[in-house]
């Protein structure tokens, strides 16, 4: 599975008459895929079951599997929606922003915010769904990969247009920045969510500051306090 982030097509590509069955079954399709995000978020993606999702929404099994096949293929459309979702509120409004760092820290922001105002209550599932199926091969965490390095090479992408931008030192490394941002983001889920550290978002904003600051060609420290 290959994925990419890219902008979703505007409304004036798509088929302006749309039959009314098909109209149905994309609004029954996104009711369950709401009621499959809100499950997944209190049992994780391992969790999930045609079943607990039918009862949750009260609907036959069978008018489950008439959207999602399998087990899995509900799983892996999980997956998907919450891609979609994520790449809406963090990377797309990003793009509003200059190339180069001004956007690097958009992307950042935007993450972070998102960790600190809806993933500290519900918990995020690129990192549940990593946990869950680690050590195990299938679509899920075919999907999961797919998802994660789609986003991680978004950012890495960003970081060497701030490079090109001049923003950057030339010989920074953008995977290795890269992973010391992510870093920072897997702290605040621990730290946010986990120990409810009042201080947690102020040191995170403060740690990315300060790895701007070794690879700025110019000292950034502070920008964004």
């Amino acid at each position: 599975m290959t994925m990419s982030i890219v902008p979703n097509p505007s409304a004036d590509q798509a088929d302006a008459t749309p039959r009314r069955p098909l109209q149905k079954g994309q609004h029954t399709r996104g009711v369950l895929l709401d009621a499959a995000l809100s499950l997944a978020s209190q049992l994780g993606l391992e969790g999930i079951s045609i079943g607990a999702l039918a009862q949750m929404v009260n609907m036959s099994k069978s008018g489950v599997f008439a959207h999602f096949g399998s087990r899995e293929d509900l799983q892996v459309a999980i997956v998907d929606e919450y891609y979609t979702r994520f790449q809406a509120k963090v990377f797309m409004p990003a793009l509003e922003q200059p190339r180069g760092l001004p956007r690097v820290r958009a992307m950042f922001e935007n993450w972070i915010n998102l960790v600190v105002t809806e993933e500290v209550q519900s918990g995020c599932i690129f990192i549940s769904g990593a946990v869950d199926f680690d050590d195990r091969q299938g679509q899920v965490r075919d999907a999961l990969q797919a998802a994660i390095g789609a986003w991680k090479n978004a950012l890495i992408r960003a970081i060497e247009q701030a490079v090109q931008e001049g923003h950057l030192r030339a010989d920074t490394d953008a995977q290795q920045m890269f992973f010391e941002v992510h870093g920072l983001i897997l702290s605040a889920h621990y730290d946010v969510r986990f120990m409810d550290n009042p201080d947690a978002t102020d040191r995170i904003h403060l740690g990315f500051d300060r790895i701007v600051d070794y690879y700025s060609a110019a000292p950034t420290c502070g920008a964004s306090s």
